[in-house]
């Protein structure tokens, strides 16, 4: 499965991205806010490995992109969706930080959207992110997602309890929001 929007080629990744995909999974700044990272060289390879067993998944249940800038070809990060359950569908998202602030992650979450809920037919997606992460929060509420809550120390990793965020999307609400959408 592809996708191309204005400016990007979202597409699955493939044994070739290892060394892209690790400048931006070692980066300590990229994944402060995540529950993995920073990664050594072993890590990111079990990444790729995973995303390739994503692709052979019957039904497939994860779903797993690079983010190529079509200008240049450059891997710039990942985006998921993620089947969590009948009907609903998380997504997430990474970049290289060189990347930030420039609409990259909106853009190709919009696909994810859009794709989980015209063609997966999902009922509900939703995403989550550590309450420092202000640009992971405004790339959900850009995409016409809900703040559902708080969720307070849910998660114990990088020997810390964590606080996220969730957001999330129905589908009447993201059909209404964008009426012509559908890939």
């Amino acid at each position: 499965m592809e996708f191309e929007t204005r400016r990007l080629i979202i597409r699955e990744f493939i044994e070739e991205d290892m060394v892209q995909v690790h400048e931006y999974a070692s980066d300590p700044a990229v994944v402060t806010h995540s529950i993995w990272g920073p990664n050594s060289l072993e890590d990111t390879r079990g990444y790729i490995r995973h995303t390739l067993e994503l692709q052979q998944e019957e039904p497939r249940q994860g779903f797993e992109y690079a983010v190529i800038l079509k200008e240049n070809g450059l891997l710039i990060g990942g985006c998921g969706l993620h089947i969590t359950g009948t009907g609903q569908g998380e997504i997430g998202y990474c970049y290289n930080r060189l990347y930030w602030g420039q609409g990259y992650a909106t853009e190709a979450a919009a696909v994810l959207l859009d794709w989980g809920f015209h063609k997966l037919e999902l009922h509900r997606i939703y995403a989550t992110c550590r309450p420092e992460n202000i640009g992971s929060a405004r790339v959900m509420q850009k995409l016409g997602m809900t703040y559902e809550g708080h969720l307070r120390g849910h998660m114990y990793h990088k020997e810390k309890w964590m606080d996220s965020y969730q957001y999330s999307i129905l589908e009447d609400e993201y059909k209404a929001l964008h009426p012509r959408a559908g890939l």
